[in-house]
């Protein structure tokens, strides 16, 4: 690279922080603007207390620390040693229950291995894999998943 083009990047590389420097400053400043004025009220007279009172909360907003980036978070499987359930209910909720049934089902009938013995009075794969969910042993883990992102794994013989 020559000379005059470090010379450039580097003025370039300025002149963008200089100029977030400022946007940074003006939305600062307009932040403790709209404070003040909320502060103020509007027909309001105000003793020499509450003026340095607000003064000083908008020192205060001035001195803040402004993030100008927020870091990705980025997901953490949750453990737990003992293997209870962390995330949701201790149980399985009607919609997990739903969903391992259906897919059981789907499995038993297209001729995937049978887990149990068959009880007499069960006539459909879904029956069968109602019982298997019963008796907790379907080889499904449960992934519940937080807002953040975290989340964990559990197998159907831990819940209660």
């Amino acid at each position: 690279m020559s000379e005059s083009t470090e010379n450039v990047d580097a003025t370039s590389a300025e002149s963008s922080d200089t100029s977030t420097r400022e946007i940074l400053d003006s939305s600062v400043e307009d932040a403790v603007a709209l404070y003040r004025k909320v502060r103020e009220g509007k027909n309001k007279e105000l003793t020499e207390k509450e003026i340095a009172d607000i003064d000083k909360e908008c020192e205060i907003i001035r001195n803040r620390q402004v993030i100008t980036k927020d870091l990705q978070h980025k997901p953490v499987e949750i453990t737990n040693k003992n293997g209870l359930v962390v995330t949701g209910p201790p149980t399985l909720t009607r919609f997990e229950k739903a969903r391992i049934m259906g897919a059981r089902a789907l499995q038993l009938s297209l001729g995937a291995p049978i887990f149990i013995e068959i009880p007499k009075n069960a006539t459909t794969s879904l029956e069968i894999a109602m019982e298997e969910l019963k008796q907790r042993v379907i080889p499904i883990v449960i992934k519940r998943t937080l807002p953040n992102g975290d989340y964990q794994n559990i197998p159907i013989d831990q819940f209660a």
